[in-house]
């Protein structure tokens, strides 16, 4: 049972909104997604960079972020960023799980792992360096591809992550053109990763 005080534990929330999973393992799924403000990684290219500075974004409660969720159908919740583990994730999770929630978080590992998960999407960034013991405990591995000399830099992160890990290379959708023939060029060659495409900007979904 979760501990009332976890019900009122306040987050920075950017936005949180029903959707498709947009990429990745999951693609296609509905699923609620909870964005949390805060980052201290800082990759040029980042699409929601209004999410990084934490203080712009209102504090709801946990209790509030559940009962938004569980209005909708799916029972995925998506935990993400921002960087969502500069935050106490474990009050969410604990609170989602008992209004029957899978948890599933994406993050850049570059901060202690907080919070029950049932799915770690982990997605490193050359900014600032995923921390060793979260790389074996991802369920899935989503690199990022901005040039042709990150596929050596994905290689590293694969040899490090758990034998179950689901492998995905994915173009930084300012370079998509040129990088998603060299993708599929690659899992030909490299048939243990999987291309994963930004669907949801194809869609025109959030």
């Amino acid at each position: 049972m979760i501990a009332p005080a976890d019900t009122e534990v306040l987050l920075p929330v950017m936005e949180s909104f029903y959707t498709l999973q947009g990429e990745g393992a999951y693609q296609g799924r509905a699923a609620w997604f909870i964005r949390l403000g805060g980052c201290d990684v800082g990759c040029v290219w980042c699409d929601v960079k209004d999410s990084w500075d934490a203080a712009r974004h209102p504090l709801k409660s946990v209790r509030a972020l559940v009962a938004e969720a569980s209005a909708q159908p799916g029972r995925i919740a998506v935990v993400t960023g921002g960087e969502p583990l500069l935050h106490d994730c474990g009050p969410l999770t604990r609170a989602l799980h008992e209004a029957g929630f899978r948890t599933h978080i994406e993050t850049s590992g570059s901060a202690p792992l907080t919070g029950d998960w049932d799915w770690i999407c982990l997605s490193p960034k050359k900014f600032k360096a995923p921390l060793p013991e979260i790389l074996p405990l991802a369920d899935e591995l989503k690199v990022v591809l901005y040039n042709q000399h990150d596929f050596a830099w994905a290689e590293q992160y694969a040899a490090q992550a758990g034998p179950s890990c689901r492998l995905f290379l994915q173009p930084e959708w300012s370079r998509a053109d040129r990088m998603t023939p060299l993708i599929v060029d690659y899992v030909k060659a490299h048939p243990e990763w999987t291309l994963s495409a930004q669907v949801h900007k194809f869609i025109h979904v959030p």
